[in-house]
């Protein structure tokens, strides 16, 4: 897939592109998407995902979106998607949702609990917990991706080289941000696009397609593993572009 943005609208009216990182990414995974999106005049920001607590990752991205004039399409990788269904609800800028290797709960529903719910998932045994403070006098626990199992289960078809400093530069998730329920479903009310990844060892596709199905999302099928931003940004920019012709207007 080419971005084809001839359709979209004169590049000084194209809405901004606000783009959420999962879990063990930075903000640096959409580094490719970016470059294609800026090379059609598309305003981008990639949001910094704290990973600490799904109410307040939600709180701090509708913090970003409030920042934003104009027209917003908001994407999210893996976990980003379960932050942005609920920073997006009924906010009025947001024109479009696209979910990349992601996740679109229901309200009431958890990140670990629809990753379990389906086959094909090699994520959770290659994860480390490591327990660290709260800042409260409590301990929460931070999970990590075991090296030696990184490329295999989240990067497959990314170049070693690139994948060893995705490794370096993984960041950790609580598990009590996975097991948090989501308090709004913003795919109920403004249309969604998802990029189903075929080669996902840790969002297994059949979850993914389930969960896109439900949402009435509009779904493209890749062949490519859960950092699929970074191994296929053309087809993630894609998507993006064609979720902005859509929603233009």
């Amino acid at each position: 897939m080419t971005i084809d943005t001839d359709e979209v609208r004169p590049a000084q009216q194209r809405p901004t592109v606000v783009l959420v990182h999962g879990a063990f990414a930075e903000s640096a995974s959409w580094n490719g998407v970016i470059e294609q999106l800026r090379s059609d005049d598309f305003p981008v920001i990639a949001a910094a995902n704290p990973l600490r607590s799904l109410r307040h990752d939600a709180l701090q991205l509708r913090s970003v979106l409030d920042q934003v004039s104009g027209p917003i399409v908001l994407v999210g990788h893996s976990y980003g998607g379960s932050v942005m269904s609920v920073a997006a609800d009924g906010h009025p800028g947001v024109r479009a949702l696209v979910y990349v290797g992601s996740f679109l709960l229901e309200e009431g529903e958890s990140t670990g609990e629809l990753a379990g719910r389906f086959p094909g998932k090699a994520l959770g045994s290659a994860l480390d917990p490591v327990p660290v403070p709260d800042g409260n006098g409590g301990t929460v626990t931070d999970l990590y991706i075991r090296p030696e199992e990184f490329r295999q289960v989240f990067a497959a078809d990314v170049p070693s080289e690139v994948a060893e400093l995705m490794i370096a530069t993984q960041r950790p998730i609580t598990s009590e941000a996975l097991e948090e329920k989501a308090t709004a479903a913003a795919w109920r009310t403004i249309p969604s696009w998802t990029l189903v990844t075929r080669q996902d060892l840790a969002v297994p596709a059949e979850a993914q397609a389930f969960m896109a199905q439900r949402a009435h999302s509009t779904v493209v099928e890749v062949d490519a593993s859960h950092a699929v931003a970074v191994s296929r940004p053309g087809v993630v920019a894609g998507l993006i572009a064609e979720a902005a012709r859509a929603t233009a207007g």
